[in-house]
């Protein structure tokens, strides 16, 4: 007959430390939370390639609405600009890259609430990797979806006739602009996202906060004709700013303050909610 011999514990054994202190990102180091978002960022596009569908709103989205908006609407508000649908093709395009950051970004909220229900971001966080380089990973992955979903519109444009009276460089700077106000507003859904309780309510929250803003500013028409009080709203209108930038890059307008504001909004809803997205990360139950 067989014995088996047990190893008694130590009792003076000193506890290991908790699993999370392996998580601070601080000792992780900055190396290793880069290889940790790329390997991350990998397995989201291995999602997108396993569900080709998930791409669909990038693909269709900029195709739908330049024709719904120059066929629909070109005729009336080109002649208030003074000419006709060729020049709101030229007005609107620019003002579209403005809202693509917002439509992509309301996704990215959906899909980090459709992965905690899931239990996926669960496993992430038994993980030794920073918290961060999990929120970090979507950001770099949506856009990625938000450049494919400029570059269609842009070619939707060229093909309907649109002239760049800028630049390649003027147009290069939209683009990066138009990203990098895209990736401050993925913040502020991914906070939704981590705060509500179903992608259901991330959607409904997100249309409450997008019509407003889309459709107050200055990316559809001009804003010469509206009320008083909504010229106002506009004036300080992120989207409006955007917009306007991204005329001026794109089609050799005056600038203005353009460009400087929409750094700056970039650069206030980052530092404001980055850190709280990141917090409600860690502390989510």
């Amino acid at each position: 007959m067989s014995t088996t011999t047990l190893t008694p514990t130590p009792t003076d054994a000193t506890p290991s430390a908790p699993a999370t202190e392996l998580h601070d990102e601080g000792r992780i180091g900055l190396r290793n939370n880069l290889r940790h978002i790329g390997a991350l960022v990998r397995r989201n596009l291995l999602q997108i390639k396993k569900d080709p569908e998930s791409m669909f709103d990038a693909l269709l989205m900029p195709v739908i609405f330049v024709l719904l908006f120059v066929y629909v609407f070109g005729g009336s508000v080109g002649s208030s600009l003074g000419g006709d649908r060729q020049d709101y093709l030229n007005y609107l395009i620019p003002g579209l890259m403005a809202m693509m950051g917002m439509n992509i970004a309301m996704a990215v909220g959906s899909g980090v609430n459709d992965d905690f229900r899931k239990g996926v971001m669960d496993r992430f966080r038994t993980m030794p990797i920073a918290r961060s380089s999990v929120l970090i990973a979507k950001i770099v992955v949506e856009l990625g979806r938000m450049l494919v979903a400029t570059l269609i519109l842009l070619a939707m444009g060229f093909a309907l006739g649109m002239e760049l009276q800028g630049t390649v460089l003027g147009l290069v700077g939209a683009i990066a602009l138009a990203a990098a106000f895209g990736a401050a507003i993925m913040w502020i859904f991914i906070l939704l996202g981590l705060s509500l309780k179903t992608p259901q309510a991330v959607q409904g929250m997100g249309m409450i906060v997008m019509m407003p803003l889309q459709f107050g500013s200055s990316i559809f028409a001009p804003t010469g004709t509206m009320p008083g009080w909504l010229q106002t709203f506009t004036d300080y209108n992120p989207l409006s700013n955007l917009a306007d930038a991204a005329r001026g890059l794109m089609m050799d307008v005056p600038l203005g303050h353009s460009v400087w504001l929409t750094l700056g909004w970039t650069v206030l809803i980052t530092v404001v909610t980055a850190p709280l997205a990141v917090s409600k990360f860690r502390k989510k139950t």
